[in-house]
């Protein structure tokens, strides 16, 4: 699931997320309202958690309107195990880390995949919790089997994410064009649109918006990249103490069979 960004870009959301309004800018309804109601025993504060805002099945909304997914309910297991307050703060995944490289936030979790890349340039992550890769999307009825068809064509990414990375490797070697998109409903509809061939996104986001938007779309699976883990992540060494939390609660919900109950939930 996700993501380069440019540091420049941060003060520049910085300044913006006051202006956000709304859900993206208010803590997170259902599982992370009950969350913050644990006790804050453990750090006596009550930390800022940045997040993604349509990237099922990870961090969305559901039919009620409460913001659910599997990132949201093991940040909410890991809390009510190590005793710690949070507010979950739903603000996209370019404001996400905006708001981290600004103070705003104190961490995020959105699907972000641990890469050297990002280690690099000041990402600090936890332990992984979830390992994903990137696959090509393309219409149904499409008659694009492979890269070797994608010569001379133009594909669709989102900004920042490894599917736009993984794009980024392979087009000198096949020949295709990419174009840029702020968010994936609409990457979606470029290519059901017909403005791009496919489409480069984390497998199993992509595999559960096909079958919960009914697109017709169909996933390439011998397009796959090589899987990659998800990761909580810092920026700020002032968060070090969350970050080991989020690693000893992590190893406890797998221990006790937390974790393969919210992985049997979201995904089957």
């Amino acid at each position: 699931m996700k993501k380069l960004f440019a540091l420049g870009m941060a003060s520049v959301m910085a300044l913006s997320l006051a202006a956000c309004g709304g859900s993206a800018s208010s803590a997170a309804s259902g599982a992370a309202d009950t969350s913050s109601a644990a006790t804050a025993e453990a750090t006596g504060k009550k930390w800022v958690v940045a997040t993604d805002t349509v990237f099922k099945p990870f961090e969305y909304t559901d039919a009620s309107g409460n913001f659910v997914g599997i990132d949201v309910d093991i940040l909410a297991a890991i809390a009510e195990d190590q005793g710690f307050e949070y507010e979950l703060k739903s603000l996209g995944w370019d404001a996400a880390i905006a708001a981290c490289q600004s103070g705003q936030a104190d961490a995020m979790i959105a699907g972000a995949s641990i890469t050297d890349e990002r280690k690099a340039s000041g990402w600090m992550f936890s332990d992984g919790y979830y390992d994903s890769n990137q696959t090509l999307t393309v219409p149904e009825d499409s008659d694009i089997a492979g890269f070797a068809d994608l010569s001379g064509k133009n594909v669709a990414v989102k900004t920042g994410t490894q599917g736009a990375s993984y794009a980024e490797s392979l087009k000198d070697e096949y020949g295709f064009t990419i174009t840029y998109f702020e968010d994936s409903p609409t990457m979606y509809q470029a290519v059901l649109g017909g403005q791009c061939v496919g489409c480069f996104e984390d497998t199993p986001i992509m595999k559960a918006s096909i079958k919960d938007g009914a697109l017709a779309l169909k996933v390439l699976e011998d397009t796959a990249s090589d899987p990659a883990p998800y990761g909580f992540a810092i920026f700020s060494e002032d968060s070090q103490e969350l970050l080991d939390m989020f690693n000893k609660g992590l190893a406890d919900i797998k221990a006790n069979g937390k974790y393969d109950e919210i992985l049997a939930k979201y995904l089957g």
